[in-house]
C-alpha cells in the first residue's frame, strides 16, 4: 500500500462545506478515507463528491460543539478548518468581535484536538489531527487582531500538543495556507493593485489553489509523516521566503 493513502481510515473535516475545507474533504476521499464533512452550513455539495462520506453539522459558536462526535464514531484522522474573521482598526476593535473569532478559530480548536485525543488514547490507538493555521501565525497582518491571536494561539497549542501526545501515537501537525484562491479572498483578486503587490511577493508567480492545501493535508495524515510532529508548514508559494 502506498505510504499516502489513506485507506481505512475515517477524516473528519471541520468548515468542509466550501473553499479549503471542501478541498481538504475531496483530497481525503480521493486518497482512499471516509470522510465526515462537518459544516454549520450544508455539506452536501461536498459529500456528493466523494465516494464514503456523510455530512456532520457542527456550529463551533459553541467551542465544545464536538465534545462528543468522538465517542459516537472512531475519527482516525481529525482536520479542524473552520474558522471566522473580523476586521476593523485595533483602536475600533470590540469585544465581541474578539470573543467571536477567539472562540471558533482557537477555543474550539483546542476542545475539539481534546476530545478526538481523549477518544484516540482510551483506545490505544493511533490517530492524525492537522490544525489550519495561517500565514498569521507567523506574522502580524493589519486589522484583524483576533483572528492573527487565534491563529498565534493555534501554531502553539499544536505545538504543545505534539509535545504531549507524540509519544501516544497521536501526530499533531498545522497547515499555513498563503494566499488562497476562494471565494474568501476574491475581493483581493479583482482589486488590481492589490492583487498585482501580493503576485510580485509570491515566487511562484501565482495565488495557491484550495488544492494546495488539500493535498498537503492528505501527506500529514498519511504514514508518510509518521515521523512528523508538531510542524507549521507553509503552504504559501514562498511568500515567507521572501
Amino acid at each position: 500500500m502506498s505510504p499516502f493513502s489513506l485507506a481505512g481510515k475515517t477524516a473528519l473535516v471541520t468548515g468542509a462545506n466550501t473553499g479549503i475545507g471542501q478541498a481538504i474533504a475531496l483530497a481525503m476521499g480521493r486518497a482512499g478515507a471516509r470522510v465526515v464533512c462537518a459544516g454549520r452550513q450544508s455539506c452536501a455539495a461536498t459529500v456528493s463528491q466523494i465516494a464514503d462520506a456523510r455530512e456532520l453539522i457542527l456550529d463551533f459558536a459553541d467551542p465544545m460543539a464536538a465534545r462528543d462526535v468522538f465517542a459516537q464514531d472512531r475519527i482516525d484522522i481529525l482536520v479542524n478548518n473552520a474558522g471566522i474573521i473580523r476586521r476593523n482598526d485595533a483602536v475600533d476593535f470590540t469585544e465581541s468581535d474578539w470573543d467571536d473569532v477567539l472562540d471558533v478559530n482557537l477555543k474550539a480548536v483546542f476542545f475539539t484536538c481534546q476530545a478526538f485525543g481523549q477518544a484516540v488514547i482510551e483506545r490505544n490507538a493511533t490517530g492524525s489531527i492537522v490544525n489550519i493555521a495561517s500565514l498569521l501565525s507567523l506574522q502580524g497582518g493589519v486589522r484583524v487582531p483576533s483572528y492573527t491571536a487565534s491563529k498565534h494561539g493555534v501554531a502553539g497549542i499544536t505545538k504543545l500538543l505534539a509535545n504531549e501526545w507524540a509519544a501516544k501515537g497521536i501526530n499533531v501537525n498545522a497547515i499555513a495556507p498563503g494566499y488562497i484562491a476562494t471565494n474568501n479572498t476574491a475581493d483581493l483578486i479583482k482589486d488590481e493593485a492589490r492583487n498585482k503587490a501580493i503576485l510580485e511577493r509570491i515566487p511562484a508567480g501565482r495565488w495557491g489553489e484550495p488544492e494546495d492545501i488539500g493535498e498537503t493535508a492528505v501527506f500529514l495524515a498519511s504514514p508518510a509523516a509518521k515521523y512528523i510532529h508538531g510542524t507549521i508548514l507553509n503552504v504559501d508559494g514562498g511568500w515567507l521566503a521572501r
